[in-house]
């Protein structure tokens, strides 16, 4: 069945908080993912804080559990009235056990239905202290591109919900798809302001050296499989020991080095985002002994992934 992503259309919502996102989940459908966009309202049509009037708009629908709400941020030096309809809606969606993620000042919305109470959130720097105040029980912070606590999901300033909207797909359908999203797109991959800000699916991609970047895609579309690097060095028509030298002049490390790279980047992205097992986690990177997974993610990280994980929920 496609995720069916419910796009809360607003009266005065600002485009790019809904277009940055729809944008990524289009992406992500043409490059075989499956994404099911429906734009819904209590209205059939709003006006933009920009001017553009969207129409045609879908009456508020039941919502399942395994749907996403998306929720794009209005212009709130307006007004901050909401409809009751669209607020008991999104309580209704909450109590199903869909996702809710709001983009900017869409995180208001949220706050309104009472599903911030207890909760890490974020919104735009200029409201940060609006929401404090309003929200009191809320965990407002101000140093990330977004955050997802539990089924509530709230991205900062703008832009920040093209971030949030690439984290999601990179759960549904891992960081490989997310990077290919990314770079459909023209932007980097990051998870939030805590975290690095660049994913090792879209960290050294910068160079034009063909035989290089097609072995990066081989490698970055099955990560977790063995690859030798004679095949490697075969699907581009180059002697092994020729590519190897084609990489460490390009990139600065080696095919296996840099598979490796991208093991370890999806193993800190299950243990910062699952509650997969070690072994599990090790299996899904395609480390068939957990042991040798925890030496490689400990040699990378500096601390063993049990540890890496408790430090992130500390």
């Amino acid at each position: 069945m496609p995720q069916r992503v419910l796009v809360a259309a607003l009266p005065h919502v600002n485009l790019l908080d809904l277009s940055g996102p729809v944008q990524v989940f289009s992406a992500a459908s043409h490059l075989g993912a499956d994404y099911e966009l429906t734009y819904v309202s209590p209205v059939e049509a709003v006006s933009s804080a920009q001017g553009v009037v969207l129409s045609s708009l879908e009456p508020l629908p039941a919502v399942a559990g395994e749907d996403l709400v998306l929720i794009p941020g209005p212009d709130l030096t307006r007004s901050l009235e909401v409809d009751p309809a669209l607020i008991a809606w999104i309580q209704g969606a909450a109590e199903a056990g869909a996702t809710l993620a709001s983009v900017c000042t869409g995180a208001f919305l949220l706050g309104e239905a009472g599903l911030l109470n207890g909760r890490r959130c974020t919104a735009h720097w200029s409201v940060i202290e609006g929401m404090r105040q309003r929200y009191p029980r809320a965990r407002v912070v101000d140093d990330v591109l977004f955050v997802m606590d539990g089924q509530i999901l709230s991205s900062a300033g703008i832009a920040s919900g093209i971030d949030l909207a690439l984290a999601i797909v990179d759960r549904h359908h891992g960081p490989a798809m997310a990077a290919r999203v990314a770079r459909e797109l023209v932007v980097y991959t990051r998870r939030n302001g805590e975290a690095a800000p660049l994913s090792p699916f879209v960290a050294h991609r910068e160079h034009v050296v063909r035989e290089v970047q097609a072995v990066q895609q081989i490698l970055s579309d099955s990560f977790d499989q063995q690859h030798p690097l004679s095949a490697l060095a075969s699907a581009v028509n180059l002697a092994p020991r020729t590519l190897t030298n084609h990489f460490v002049k390009t990139i600065g490390m080696t095919p296996l080095q840099y598979q490796q790279s991208l093991r370890i980047g999806h193993a800190r992205t299950l243990l910062a985002t699952t509650e997969l097992s070690i072994e599990d986690i090790s299996l899904a990177c395609g480390y068939a002994d957990p042991r040798h997974f925890r030496r490689a993610f400990t040699q990378a990280q500096g601390v063993p992934p049990r540890d890496y994980r408790e430090a992130l929920n500390a």
